[in-house]
C-alpha cells in the first residue's frame, strides 16, 4: 500500500496537546495506526502527553528537535528516531529559531 502525503489534506491543529503555534499536518489513518508528515515552524511545539494506548516513532527529516521524555531531555537532527513506548510521555519542541522542523511519526494503537 503507498501513502502519498501529496494528496492528504494538510490539517493545521492551534495547540496541539497543549503545545504552542500550530501544528501542520498530513496524516493517514486506518482505524488501528495514524502514520502522519508533520511540520513544526520555530516557536512551535507538540505538548506534553501520555501515550496511554499507544507507542509513537517520531523520525526527523530537517531540522532540530528537543523531546522532552519522562523525565528528560533528548536532542534529534536529521536521521535520527525517537521512540515513546506505550506508557511513557513525551513532547516535541522545534529547537531551531530560524528553520522548520519536519518529521515523520507513526503511532500504532496497542
Amino acid at each position: 500500500m503507498v501513502i502519498d502525503f501529496s494528496n492528504i489534506e494538510l490539517s493545521l491543529m492551534p495547540q496541539f496537546k497543549g503545545g504552542e503555534g500550530v501544528t501542520k499536518n498530513r496524516m493517514f489513518k486506518d482505524g488501528m495506526n495514524k502514520i502522519m508528515q508533520g511540520c513544526l515552524e520555530p516557536g512551535c511545539t507538540i505538548g506534553y502527553h501520555c501515550h496511554e494506548t499507544s507507542s509513537e516513532v517520531i523520525y526527523i527529516l530537517s531540522g532540530k528537535a528537543k523531546v522532552l521524555y519522562d523525565d528528560g531531555e533528548e536532542r534529534l537532527v536529521p536521521g535520527q528516531c525517537h521512540y515513546c513506548p506505550k506508557g511513557h510521555s513525551h513532547s516535541l519542541i522545534n529547537a531551531s529559531e530560524t528553520e522548520d522542523l519536519t518529521y515523520f511519526a507513526i503511532v500504532p494503537e496497542q
